[in-house]
């Protein structure tokens, strides 16, 4: 069993700056992630072409600022390069391959009683802190809904955390559906690689220019 004041469950740059934040004021802190690295979603489901759709200053972190030089709308390796340091700048030491199965409180210690599982050694853990923060995000999960026929398509559907690159799709039919920020990047890098690209939207839209 191990004990700190606080525990958190999350591996995206929320959790992160969570525990800079609490390093920063020598709170001691123990950090648990599922994955094998820092900023999954990021690392491993975000597709090749992603960029930051707002200007650096809104996806920097406390206590680290982007570098002046950086682009305004990062790229997605840029942005990766900059959690990884910032976690080497911290010195954020997370728990990985740690799948938290239950949480509980217990109201005569005053204290959150957390059960992991080791996912290496296929072993349960016991952590235990005054403060549980979980910051696990609200898009670790993919959704395609229930479309009638779907089942009887012969082509491939895929939901767009899948997606990587658009070599793949050259001088094919694809259907994009919605017009979210990633299907809308998606959907521009299909046409410029050759797809025959089609989006449908459920309500109308706005589109401005620079």
């Amino acid at each position: 069993m191990e004990e700190k004041l606080v525990l958190v469950v999350g591996p995206g740059p929320e959790g992160l700056e969570i525990a800079a934040c609490l390093a920063e004021k020598s709170i001691p802190c123990i950090v648990l992630l599922k994955e094998d690295c820092c900023a999954s979603l990021w690392k491993k489901r975000a597709y090749d072409q992603c960029h930051l759709h707002l200007t650096k200053e809104f996806f920097s972190l406390p206590l680290k600022p982007h570098a002046p030089q950086a682009n305004e709308y990062m790229s997605k390796n840029d942005f990766i390069e900059y959690i990884d340091d910032y976690v080497s700048y911290f010195d954020i030491k997370p728990h990985y391959y740690h799948s938290v199965e239950y949480a509980y409180f217990d109201e005569a210690t005053g204290k959150w009683i957390v059960e992991a599982k080791d996912i290496l050694v296929k072993a349960t853990k016991v952590f235990v802190a005054s403060f549980l923060v979980v910051a696990t995000g609200e898009n670790d999960k993919s959704y395609i809904p229930d479309i009638p026929g779907l089942n009887d398509f012969k082509g491939d559907v895929m939901h767009s955390s899948e997606y990587k690159c658009s070599r793949e799709f050259q001088d094919k039919d694809v259907l994009v559906l919605g017009c979210g920020n990633s299907r809308m990047e998606i959907s521009y890098d299909l046409c410029n690689s050759g797809a025959n690209t089609l989006i449908i939207i459920r309500n109308p839209i706005r589109l401005l220019n620079s």
